[in-house]
């Protein structure tokens, strides 16, 4: 009897751990032929913002160098791998346009430039007559900017091939002021984050988060865990983290007066 309950017990704890080992496989690897897209009603990116960003590759690095690469209107780069969303490699030092990344992150704004996917071709000289070294699709993972005038210092940019897991904070964008029963009541929007950490498949990387305020009254409030997106993404932050809520003070103001 004590063995049954021995052999018993192994075979389940085997079973847990296959069970948790291909789920992992699945989100860690996903099949190469299965190809994921945008789903209705999620937003997708606005194709007027698809652009290829053009670089040249850049010998070492060091404050003298991108000094000298600012300085010539070209903003320092690097593009790596990080398709288990952690870890980096294959480092590629290169140069972007200034001019470039200027306008887009001027256009989408700062948050919105780091959600979305480009095309970027690395060629031995600007222009079409340069060699092409690597074309390949990419995210913007950091971008630096200068504190007094928003100049544009460094941008880190990741490979993301279909097969990339890439962590992600995707902006979030309020919607549905104007009908939400607490605002019009005279109640004001408390709102506690701006962006929402994801694991997403590159395929489906979104470049926003729709955050649905129609329904919420003076004390309600959305979490983590409220808000709609692809069934692909993974949170990586708590589903319980406050994302906004509607605060009552200026109602009972009124009422005093």
């Amino acid at each position: 009897m004590w063995i049954l309950q021995r052999t018993l017990l192994h075979q389940t704890r085997l079973l847990r751990f296959f069970t948790s080992s291909t789920a992992a496989a699945l989100i860690q690897d996903p099949d190469p032929l299965t190809t994921l897209t945008y789903l209705e009603g999620f937003p997708r990116p606005d194709p007027k913002y698809a652009e290829t960003i053009l670089a040249i590759p850049r010998a070492s690095s060091g404050k003298n160098i991108s000094a000298k690469e600012r300085k010539v209107g070209r903003v320092p780069s690097i593009v790596f791998e990080q398709e288990d969303g952690q870890h980096g490699g294959n480092k590629r030092l290169i140069s972007v346009r200034t001019n470039q990344i200027r306008k887009l992150v001027t256009h989408l704004g700062r948050s919105f430039f780091l959600s979305r996917l480009f095309d970027l071709e690395v060629r031995s000289e600007f222009g079409d007559s340069g060699d092409l070294i690597e074309k390949v699709r990419v995210l913007p993972r950091k971008l630096h900017l200068h504190a007094g005038t928003d100049a544009v210092l460094n941008v880190t940019f990741i490979r993301a091939p279909s097969t990339a897991l890439l962590k992600v904070e995707v902006p979030l964008v309020f919607r549905g002021e104007d009908v939400s029963p607490g605002l019009k009541k005279g109640a004001y929007l408390n709102t506690i984050k701006r962006t929402a950490k994801y694991l997403c498949p590159a395929d489906i990387i979104p470049p926003y988060i729709d955050v649905d305020l129609s329904e919420l009254d003076v004390g309600q409030k959305l979490v983590m865990g409220d808000l709609k997106v692809h069934p692909a993404l993974k949170l990586i932050q708590s589903k319980d983290e406050p994302v906004c809520k509607i605060m009552g003070s200026r109602v009972s103001e009124q009422r005093k007066k």
